[in-house]
């Protein structure tokens, strides 16, 4: 991908080829149509020269006289072929030229040969031109011949019927014998496929062998994901996180969300000051934008809009679809903007390390496929204080909440519903929950 511009990793819609064919017909150069699309200037160089419509494709002919030969203005040969013992007529008049002729070469075009690569906006008139093959970019034609292949390139598996026979032969009485896939594509290097492959053909059916032959398959239960992504790819435009890192700010807030077990749909929402190490949560109803939105709203309702904006100014996130609506949270109660949202790249939990940290204390109290159905907020809070009352070594030994004390001041804290928890007191087991019910 050029540096200088920006990819959308989408792929060429029917409009985007309109778009190509209309600039070509201007003569304008792949790097500005690139420029427009959000593509490398290589990729509408492959699109053009993968699509492009050859006029003996499209009328099974050519324009323009039968020879084609770059000699044929003033080559005098008659009789090259030698199939006529008498024939005064000039080779360059016959249309077996081409194809007899020893000295024949065939007359080219530059700007087939180097980019464009087709005929659209040259000068000269189509009927004029001398060029035996011609190319056009057509859109709808390219839009077809694309369709065409992604449609093959989703049906089906990548080989014969003679070549699976023969892996197949090879591999099925293998695993009947006890070995794994990966045992058997080391000591046959020759059946050119991976291990996920191998073991995507087992669970399709395709091979003789089944999942159920496989000695350690049949132990492990599908992967449950409580965490759907956000599929609107646009909020991500100037929010990424090397836009984020450009900033260079020496501390922010990161966000988080922890889910229940999944007979709960209850969610909290969690906050880790980078400075401070404080740890907030919040009980959500719903793991949705609107309750994401919601919690925002209560707290700069309790904290007054400046303070809320001085405290939560730049905040970094994973791309779970609760956090799909960033304007929504930044957009303050009175419209004003109360924060800026950026997001983690996709399977970078570590970019927001802090919170993850946090998480695992949060987890030595609410385990794994805890139920959050009964906790309520002063649950959370009770937490929140004993997670925050525990001393960090990355601070010097000093507790979260005396940091924060010490930063935000006492207010803050009682807005956030905090207090300290004395340090022999300090529970960080299941047993705080269990016993305060």
């Amino acid at each position: 991908m050029s540096k200088y511009i920006p990819g959308n990793q989408k792929h060429l819609t029917l409009e985007d080829r309109i778009y190509i064919r209309d600039e070509l017909n201007k003569g304008t150069s792949f790097k500005d149509i690139a420029r427009f699309l959000c593509k490398d200037p290589t990729t509408i160089s492959k699109e053009v020269k993968a699509h492009r419509l050859s006029d003996w494709y499209h009328k099974g002919t050519f324009y323009n006289a039968k020879n084609f030969c770059i000699h044929r203005y003033h080559c005098k040969k008659t009789n090259a072929c030698g199939k006529i013992i008498v024939c005064g007529i000039k080779c360059t008049s016959c249309p077996t030229c081409n194809q007899t002729c020893p000295d024949f070469e065939r007359e080219r075009c530059n700007r087939l040969d180097h980019a464009p690569y087709v005929c659209n906006g040259c000068n000269k008139k189509i009927n004029h031109c001398t060029i035996a093959r011609k190319y056009t970019y057509d859109p709808a034609f390219a839009d077809r011949k694309y369709r065409e292949v992604l449609k093959d390139s989703r049906s089906g598996i990548n080989m014969t019927k003679s070549e699976l026979s023969k892996k197949n032969q090879l591999i099925s009485p293998l695993i009947a014998q006890g070995q794994s896939p990966y045992q058997i594509l080391t000591n046959h290097p020759e059946l050119d496929m991976s291990v996920r492959t191998l073991y995507t053909y087992l669970d399709q059916g395709i091979l003789t062998a089944r999942n159920i032959d496989l000695k350690r398959k049949t132990k492990f239960k599908p992967r449950k994901c409580h965490k759907t992504q956000i599929t609107n790819r646009s909020v991500f435009e100037k929010r990424t996180y090397e836009d984020f890192s450009s900033l260079n700010l020496p501390h922010f807030v990161e966000m988080d969300t922890v889910h229940s077990s999944r007979e709960s749909k209850k969610t909290l929402l969690t906050l880790f000051f980078t400075r401070e190490k404080l740890f907030l949560a919040f009980l959500m109803n719903r793991n949705t934008e609107g309750a994401v939105r919601l919690v925002f709203d209560r707290l700069e309702k309790k904290m007054g809009t400046y303070n809320f904006i001085s405290m939560f100014e730049y905040i970094l996130t994973d791309r779970g679809s609760e956090f799909g609506d960033p304007e929504s949270i930044e957009t303050g109660i009175e419209g004003i903007q109360r924060t800026s949202i950026y997001y983690c790249d996709p399977m970078r939990s570590g970019q927001k390390g802090g919170i993850e940290q946090a998480h695992t204390l949060l987890r030595m109290i609410l385990p794994k496929g805890t139920s959050f159905e009964f906790l309520t907020q002063w649950d959370v809070n009770l937490i929140v204080n004993h997670i925050n009352s525990t001393p960090r070594e990355c601070i010097g030994g000093k507790t979260p909440y005396d940091m924060a004390l010490e930063s935000f001041g006492e207010d803050m804290m009682k807005a956030f519903q905090l207090k300290r928890i004395d340090p022999d007191k300090v529970n960080l087991t299941p047993k705080l929950i269990r016993f305060n019910h």
